[in-house]
């Protein structure tokens, strides 16, 4: 699809009309077009926005977005930012703006949604042996001579599937893919050794509707992930490149794809992947590394790779989820109305952070009180003595894993440090 109607499909987005579908929207704004609301720059606090509501932070957004254009250019790494993450078009657009290279994504679904919204570029970071999916792929494909797509292959057996069912499409474009190397016994997904590399790639040389463009893989699935053991398979990875371009398996190419990186490593892929030497084509060093948009208060905040190299900048959380005090019902307890419906909890609990006081007085850290668990739809708070929480109380969560937090909200404020709601991202999933 061309970028004019990647842009004009954007543009109908601002166009949806407000309605039940969307959470935490001010009540009184059903009807209006996401433009319109858009327009009257309503305040998160005190523009009728209902608890639980989902906001991302524009500077802190924007932040992220210029940090990680500034890391992959000095590494001279291409970006292609995984979009399983948020969903979400706009973001997209946003990275792509902010020099990604296209998009990543894992499902087929996923492409479906980057296409109808103009990404050029996409790297499928799975493999792909759906025949209707693989149908659909060579439609586009044909229909779109600009259209660049790559995907992972790992086994003989999946180059058959996709040869047949390319074969039966009639697809007139090969697409292009990457030999997927395992991270170790026990990973996910890959050829678990480099013969097993060399026999998928056999493969594809004998299979008309396919075309060999690299290497990759993903670094966070190798066992005991220490920066030794990361960087030993990163090197593996790099040297099955180098020997596959000797052997002379890639041909017909303009560049040599060569990709890893996910949110945890970067700095690593950035430090072997500097290593790799001349090859007979270009290489286009790709990482995919895609929590940092929002970032997070849990996970990512501890594995983050700039704690290990803090010189080259910070990553920011930008979600904050707010939630209301129900129930107060014993001094060392109460329930907020945000639950297991609206917060990630699949790797940690929400962090209380700020109390906004229903009174109208200014916010103040949550002192003393604890997210202890979730229900469908309650967070359940210990208070400790010095904790001054009241019924009516708004209280800012911070969340652990973007992944699972975007997932949740169709329709995301972005409100600048005053509350300010600038804009409204919509996701797809």
């Amino acid at each position: 699809m061309a970028r004019d109607s990647g842009t004009e499909a954007l543009a109908e987005l601002a166009q949806e009309r407000v309605d039940h579908r969307f959470k935490g929207l001010p009540p009184d704004a059903a009807g209006l077009t996401v433009a319109e609301l858009t327009a009257q720059r309503r305040n998160l606090f005190t523009g009728g926005f209902a608890t639980p509501v989902l906001a991302l932070s524009a500077e802190r957004l924007e932040h992220n977005l210029a940090l990680m254009e500034t890391y992959a250019a000095r590494h001279g790494l291409a970006f292609a930012p995984h979009g399983k993450t948020s969903m979400a078009p706009q973001l997209f657009h946003r990275q792509i703006e902010h020099g990604a290279w296209g998009i990543t994504l894992a499902v087929p679904h996923q492409v479906w949604v980057a296409r109808a919204f103009g990404i050029g570029r996409i790297f499928l970071a799975n493999e792909l042996v759906d025949a209707a999916a693989l149908r659909r792929l060579a439609a586009e494909l044909d229909a779109d001579p600009d259209f660049r797509f790559v995907c992972y292959v790992d086994s003989v057996r999946g180059v058959e599937l996709m040869d047949a069912a390319l074969t039966e499409a009639g697809a007139g474009r090969p697409v292009d893919v990457v030999v997927e190397l395992g991270a170790g016994a026990g990973a996910r997904t890959g050829a678990r050794s480099e013969a097993d590399c060399a026999a998928v790639a056999d493969a594809v040389a004998g299979a008309r509707t396919l075309r060999l463009a690299g290497v990759a893989g993903y670094e966070g699935e190798v066992p005991d992930a220490d920066p030794e053991r990361v960087r030993a398979w990163l090197r593996r990875l790099v040297a099955l490149t180098v020997d596959f371009d000797r052997a002379g398996r890639f041909t017909g190419l303009a560049e040599v794809v060569l990709s890893a990186g996910g949110s945890a490593w970067f700095d690593a892929v950035a430090d072997v992947f500097a290593e790799v030497p001349d090859l007979s084509l270009p290489v286009l060093k790709l990482l995919r590394s895609g929590a940092y948009v929002s970032h997070d208060d849990g996970h990512y905040r501890e594995v983050t790779p700039f704690n290990r190299v803090p010189a080259e900048g910070a990553l920011e959380p930008a979600f904050r989820l707010w939630t209301q005090v129900v129930s107060r019902p014993t001094a060392e307890q109460a329930f907020a109305n945000a639950g297991k419906r609206d917060a990630a909890y699949d790797l940690d609990l929400p962090f209380a952070q700020v109390v906004r006081p229903s009174d109208g007085g200014p916010e103040r850290p949550a002192t003393g009180v604890a997210v202890s668990g979730l229900s469908d739809q309650h967070a359940w708070l210990r208070t400790a003595p010095e904790a001054e929480l009241e019924v009516g109380d708004w209280v800012g969560l911070g969340l652990s894993h973007p992944c699972t937090s975007f997932d949740k909200w169709q329709l995301i404020p972005v409100a600048e440090a005053d509350g300010t709601v600038v804009d409204y991202i919509r996701t797809f999933f």
